[in-house]
């Protein structure tokens, strides 16, 4: 897989110019990455490529309905509960999570998810690049890649056990603590 648009995109693009419509972002299938002019974390270096994610996942018993428009556009505004971008760095902001609706969704509450989706217009860019089978060279980035805000196949980073610590103290305060309203 041709890492280099990822690596070296021609154009990094903001919150308001990626939720604005018609939107620059296909509604087809492919990989995007994350950068950030100020990191989530003191120990993670700004203006680097810190996170990829795919659209479609790989479904064995359904097709999946995402594509990079609807993945990216979800990243920037949804909640911590759909988004493990948002979780990571809602944590890693210190934003507390909680318990919502009938106390199995985790998310960073309304205040929380506006403050989160604030910085990230402030400070988040993201590219992409269209693939018809995002889920084939997943494994391939995360592994020769140093994408320290990727969990999932990436034990090997240096960043996992911390980000995994904060990310499970997150999680047990959230359920110690009352249903948010």
């Amino acid at each position: 897989m041709n890492t280099a648009e990822l690596l070296e995109p021609a154009k990094l693009w903001e919150a308001a110019e990626v939720l604005g419509r018609p939107g620059p972002v296909p509604a087809a299938a492919g990989i995007y990455g994350w950068y950030f002019t100020r990191p989530p974390h003191p120990g993670l270096a700004a203006d680097r490529l810190l996170y990829v994610g795919i659209a479609p996942r790989r479904m064995a018993t359904r097709a999946s309905k995402q594509n990079l428009r609807s993945r990216v556009r979800y990243h920037f505004r949804g909640n911590a509960e759909g988004s493990t971008l948002r979780l990571t760095l809602g944590c890693l902001l210190g934003l507390e999570l909680r318990r919502v609706g009938s106390g199995k969704r985790l998310t960073f509450g309304q205040a929380g998810e506006k403050e989160l989706t604030e910085w990230m217009a402030e400070y988040a860019r993201v590219c992409w690049i269209e693939h018809d089978a995002p889920w084939e060279g997943e494994s391939e980035l995360i592994a020769r890649l140093d994408l320290p805000l990727n969990l999932d196949q990436n034990r090997h980073h240096a960043f996992h056990s911390y980000l995994s610590g904060v990310r499970a103290s997150a999680r047990a305060l959230a359920r110690s603590l009352p249903i948010s309203v």
